[in-house]
């Protein structure tokens, strides 16, 4: 039995570990970790947790798409929450400083692997609002699904929500 409802995509990292709990309690009726779920014989046969973390480099969209038309798939997940977070290294560079300094380190052009706004973050708000359309506007996310962008302060551990894209069936 798995009964997860969320899933928190966030940073990978280690300052922004506390994402996927601070989104269950800010929702309120969400369980993260939860416990596990044992069969007669011990084995582990699924959790109590709702809330299942996403976690990508930035906590960017374009990296978690695939993880959440699965999700959908295999749990019906019903929100999808974006997270980024204060002092997150993906505001160190810009898309052309990264894709300029691996042509220079590795000898390789990355200019057309990705999507320039979905690879640094120069301001949370935009950010956030660009991650949001960008798993709305996905095939693979259905559109009863509620998505929220929150932007975490990893020294106090708060959720601010910057975006909210409820369906009008469902707010």
């Amino acid at each position: 039995m798995i009964p997860v409802r969320t899933i928190a995509m966030y940073c990978f990292d280690p300052r922004a570990a506390g994402a996927a709990q601070a989104v269950a309690e800010y929702f309120g009726d969400e369980v993260y970790p939860g416990e596990l779920l044992l069969d007669e014989t011990g084995r582990k046969m699924g959790s109590t947790a709702t809330v299942f973390p996403l976690i990508v480099g930035g906590g960017r969209a374009a990296d978690a798409l695939r993880s959440i038309t699965v999700s959908q798939h295999l749990f019906g997940i019903e929100r999808v929450v974006v997270v980024h977070h204060s002092f997150c290294g993906a505001t160190s560079f810009t898309a052309e400083g990264i894709t300029a300094a691996w042509k220079h380190e590795q000898h390789t052009d990355i200019s057309s692997l990705y999507d320039w706004d979905g690879i640094s973050i120069a301001d949370f708000e935009q950010s956030l609002n660009y991650d949001v359309s960008l798993i709305r506007n996905s095939p693979g996310t259905p559109k009863h699904i509620e998505i929220y962008g929150l932007f975490y302060d990893i020294d106090s551990g708060e959720l601010t929500e910057v975006v909210r894209d409820v369906p009008a069936e469902v707010a």
